[in-house]
């Protein structure tokens, strides 16, 4: 492990500022189980590591006026598992949080640093994109917001400027009767990173499908909605044909790589059963009486 120093301001504004004033020589620190690994692995050599645990406001779950969420970037994934409020109206965040790594990992891994650690694969990102959810960002020219969809750039960065900092997650509140549904498939039930994750929304309209987003990770340079598969779902019902072409085009739209998990063509056939299943099971849950 490199030599490196060590900050821990007391403010957002003192981080942001500290950040601003050593662009490109900083790693920030939230929950650090996947920072720790890649400088001990020699994968990263900062000049300074700023941890960010002393900074008010940046944890905690709270439910908005409009019937939202509001998740701090440094929540951690056993209290968003765990929180009453998630798996209240957002249950499917909850599940996605329960499914990384081990007790052990949740217990210091927040939902910010599984964001900004934009690795194609993360956990957190599927449900969150199928839900609407949007990133909050701070820097030295105040704060902005975007599309979580839009935070992804590519394999490992997001779109954060080198003075900014993700204070929270924005989630809308939950649409009238929708369901929304992850599935994770790795090479073991727990402790592994997803061959393919697959969030499913959608809410029954006139016995039809309506605000669907069907939304893939680990299957691309970034996770992805799956915007065919999603134009041709909406509006009809997703009896057994529909189902499998929206898997058969959702699978078409996938950019995998083939690793040492698995290859290009299984990676592509997983996306198009998993796809399948995801939309019958939402529409079973949306339809029942």
């Amino acid at each position: 492990m490199r030599y490196f120093e060590y900050f821990r301001p007391d403010s957002l504004k003192e981080a942001v500022s500290f950040l601003d004033s050593h662009r490109g020589e900083c790693k920030v620190l939230a929950g650090g189980t996947d920072l720790l690994v890649r400088l001990r692995r020699w994968q990263i050599e900062p000049r300074y590591v700023v941890n960010l645990k002393g900074v008010d406001g940046l944890t905690g779950i709270e439910a908005l006026s409009d019937g939202g969420l509001r998740i701090g970037a440094l929540t951690t994934l056993s209290d968003v598992a765990g929180s009453p409020l998630v798996q209240g109206g957002f249950g499917v965040v909850a599940q996605a949080a329960s499914k990384i790594g081990s007790v052990q990992v949740r217990n210091l891994a927040t939902i910010g640093g599984n964001l900004c650690n934009a690795a194609p694969s993360a956990d957190m990102a599927p449900s969150l994109m199928a839900l609407g959810a949007r990133a909050v960002l701070s820097g030295t020219g105040g704060e902005r917001d975007l599309l979580l969809e839009e935070f992804f750039v590519g394999p490992g960065e997001a779109a954060l400027s080198e003075d900014e900092v993700l204070t929270h997650i924005i989630v809308p509140p939950p649409a009238p009767g929708g369901v929304c549904l992850y599935w994770k498939q790795g090479g073991r039930r727990a402790m592994d990173i997803a061959i393919v994750g697959v969030a499913v929304a959608l809410r029954p309209s006139v016995g039809a499908c309506q605000g669907v987003r069907i939304v893939l990770g680990a299957v691309a340079p970034v996770p992805m909605r799956a915007r065919g598969a999603e134009a041709y779902l909406e509006g009809k019902t997703p009896g057994y044909d529909v189902s499998q072409e929206v898997g058969r085009l959702a699978s078409e739209e996938a950019r995998p790589i083939s690793d040492v998990r698995a290859s290009e063509y299984y990676r592509r056939r997983l996306v198009a059963v998993l796809v399948k299943r995801q939309v019958a099971e939402a529409w079973r849950l949306a339809a029942r009486p």
